[in-house]
């Protein structure tokens, strides 16, 4: 279960950083994009008890829903 919460933190990330880099209208559905994947890794990192990893994705998620609401709301 585990790794497939991190795969799916891990094609997330991608798809937020091709959905921003493209610069289109769309762009800002990267940030809900990037939104789940933090949300993935910070799981991944509280269940490790990886506290750096669960300290930046907590970050990140903080970020990613400032940037859903700058963009998209």
């Amino acid at each position: 279960m585990l790794q497939s919460i991190k795969w799916v933190g891990t094609a997330a990330g991608i798809i937020g950083a091709l959905f921003l880099a493209a610069n289109v209208a769309e762009s800002g559905w990267g940030f809900t994009f990037f939104l789940v994947s933090s949300l993935a890794w910070t799981w991944v990192g509280v269940r490790t008890r990886d506290h750096a990893l669960t300290a930046l994705q907590g970050v990140f998620v903080g970020i990613d829903l400032l940037g859903i609401v700058r963009w998209l709301l």
